[in-house]
C-alpha cells in the first residue's frame, strides 16, 4: 500500500493506531538515551549523586539545543503532509530537502555558538561550584555532536509524515540499543566516568543520523533529498510553522532552568540534593511527556494530509481517537506516579534520604498529568494543520502560569512547595485549551 493511500483510508481508528502507537515507542525508547545515561552516573562510585545533578543542569540546555530539530522537522512535516493531502509530491520533496539544508546549517551554528558560551550558560543555569565540574565536562563532549542529535531527530519527521512510522520507530530503537550498550563500557570499563556517558550518546546518535538519511537518500523512501539551491521562501514558510514547537520546547527548559535556579537560591544546605532528587523527577516527566508527545505528534501528519484533502470529518474523528489513546496513557502512567514512584527512583540513587524525597516531590508533580493528554491533543492537533496561533497561544498561557507559581511560591513557602507550578499549570492550561478549540477551533474547520 502506498504511502499517500495509507492516508487516505477510511480507516481512521486504524490509522491513528497505526501511526500513534510506534510512535509512541520511539519517543518512549528515545528516553532512554537521557535515563541510561543518567542511571549509570547516578551509580559511579563516591561522586554519583553529585555528577547526575552535574547532568541534570545539562539536560535543559540539551533538549534547547534539539529543539532546533523540532523546528524543523515539526515544522516542514505539516507543510509536506499537506502537500501529500493535496496531491503535489513534487512540492513536498522540495519543502524536504530544503528542510535538510537548512537543519545541517543550523546544526553547526548551534554548536559554534554553545561552545563558545558553554561555561556562561552553566553557571545561569544554576550549576554549584560543585556540581560544575562534571556539567562542563559532559556538556563539552555532547556539543561535538549536534550535527548528529539534530539532523537524526528533525529529519526523522520525514520519515513520519510519508506514513513509515515503523521505520522511524527504527531509527530511534537503533541509537538506544547503542546507548545502552556503549554506556557501561565507557563508564565503567574504560573508567571515563562522566564523559563515557557524553561519548556513547554522541557515536549512538551518529548512528541514527546514518540510519536516518540513508532511508530519506534511498529507494525505499518515496520523497528523496534532492541537492537543490535553497529557497527562501520555503524556509521561511518551515520557520513560522516550525516556531511554535520550537518556542514551546524552549520555554519548557527555561522553564526547567528557571526551577533549578530557584532551588539552588532558596534550596540552603538542601539545595544540591534538591537538584538531583529534580533531575531523577525531570527524568521520570520524560517518560510521559515525550511519548505523549510521540502520540499527538506522530499523528499529525493524518490531520495535516486531511487538512490538505479539506475532509474536516475524518479531522475530528482523528482527534477523538487521538485524544482517547493520549488520556489513556496519561492515566497509566498518572497511576505509578502516584502509587510506585520508588521503584523508578531507586534506579538512579538507594539513599533513602534521596528516595523518600524524590517520591514525593513526584507525588505532587504529576497531579494534574491526566489533563495533559487535552493539552497535547489541541496544541498539536493546530500545529499539525499549519495554525501555529493558536498552539503557540495556548502553548504560552500554560508557560506563563508554570513561571508565575515558579518565582512566586518559594518567596511565600518553602523551596520544596516549589514543585506544585507544575499541576497548576496542567489544570488551567488545559481548560482554556478546551475553551478555544470549541469556540475557534470547530468554526475553523467547519470553513474547510
Amino acid at each position: 500500500m502506498g504511502m499517500t493511500t495509507k492516508l487516505d483510508s477510511d480507516n481512521i481508528r486504524g490509522l491513528v493506531l497505526g501511526l500513534a502507537l510506534p510512535s509512541m515507542a520511539a519517543q518512549f525508547v528515545s528516553v532512554l538515551y537521557s535515563i541510561v545515561d543518567r542511571m549509570y552516573i547516578g551509580n559511579i562510585p563516591q561522586i554519583g549523586e553529585t555528577a547526575l545533578a552535574g547532568v541534570g543542569i545539562c539536560g535543559p540546555i540539551v533538549t534547547l539545543i534539539t529543539a532546533f530539530a523540532s523546528m524543523v522537522g515539526i515544522g516542514g512535516g505539516p507543510l509536506v503532509s499537506i502537500r501529500l493531502g493535496a496531491k503535489r509530491e513534487a512540492e513536498a520533496e522540495r519543502i524536504m530537502s530544503n528542510c535538510f539544508w537548512f537543519l545541517g546549517a543550523i546544526a553547526v551554528a548551534v554548536m559554534i555558538i554553545s561552545l563558545l558560551l558553554k561555561e556562561k550558560l552553566l553557571w545561569w543555569f544554576g550549576a554549584s561550584e560543585a556540581i560544575f565540574p562534571y556539567a562542563n565536562e559532559y556538556l563539552t563532549i555532547y556539543l561535538a555532536g549536534t550535527l548528529f542529535a539534530l539532523l537524526s531527530t528533525g529529519m526523522n519527521q520525514f520519515i513520519i509524515c510519508q506514513g513509515y512510522s515503523k521505520t522511524a520507530m527504527c531509527s530511534v530503537l537503533i541509537g538506544a540499543a547503542a546507548n545502552i550498550i556503549l554506556d557501561p563500557v565507557f563508564i565503567f570499563a574504560l573508567n571515563m566516568k562522566v564523559a563515557g556517558a557524553a561519548l556513547a550518546t554522541i557515536l549512538s546518535q551518529l548512528l541514527s543520523c546514518i540510519f536516518v538519511l540513508s532511508f530519506l537518500f534511498g529507494r525505499h523512501s518515496a520523497l528523496k533529498i534532492r541537492f537543490i539551491r535553497p529557497e527562501l521562501k520555503i524556509i521561511k514558510n518551515v520557520f513560522l510553522v516550525g516556531l511554535t514547537p520550537f518556542l514551546i520546547i524552549a520555554f519548557d527548559n527555561v522553564m526547567l532552568i528557571s526551577l533549578n535556579a530557584m532551588l539552588t537560591k532558596y534550596g540552603g544546605p538542601d539545595g544540591d540534593m534538591l537538584l538531583t532528587c529534580n533531575t531523577i523527577l525531570q527524568s521520570f516527566m520524560l517518560i510521559i511527556t515525550m511519548p505523549l508527545g510521540g502520540i499527538t505528534g506522530g499523528t499529525q501528519t493524518i490531520l495535516g494530509f486531511n487538512y490538505g484533502a479539506r475532509r474536516p470529518d475524518k479531522i475530528m474523528r482523528a482527534q477523538k481517537w487521538i485524544l482517547a489513546v493520549s488520556f489513556l496513557f496519561s492515566l497509566c502512567m498518572f497511576l505509578i506516579a502516584q502509587t510506585v514512584p520508588q521503584y523508578f527512583i531507586r534506579i538512579f540513587t538507594r539513599e533513602p534520604a534521596y528516595v523518600e524525597m524524590t517520591a514525593h516531590i513526584i507525588r505532587l508533580y504529576t497531579i494534574g498529568v491526566p489533563l495533559l493528554a487535552v493539552q497535547y491533543t489541541i496544541v498539536d492537533g493546530f500545529t499539525g494543520m499549519g495554525v501555529f496561533k493558536y498552539a503557540f497561544a495556548l502553548s504560552a498561557w500554560r508557560k506563563v502560569l508554570y513561571f508565575a507559581c515558579v518565582f512566586t511560591i518559594p518567596l511565600i513557602f518553602s523551596a520544596e512547595e516549589i514543585f506544585y507550578c507544575e499541576p497548576v499549570s496542567d489544570i488551567l492550561g488545559p481548560c482554556v485549551s478546551v475553551i478555544l478549540y470549541i469556540t475557534l477551533g470547530r468554526k475553523m474547520l467547519s470553513r474547510l
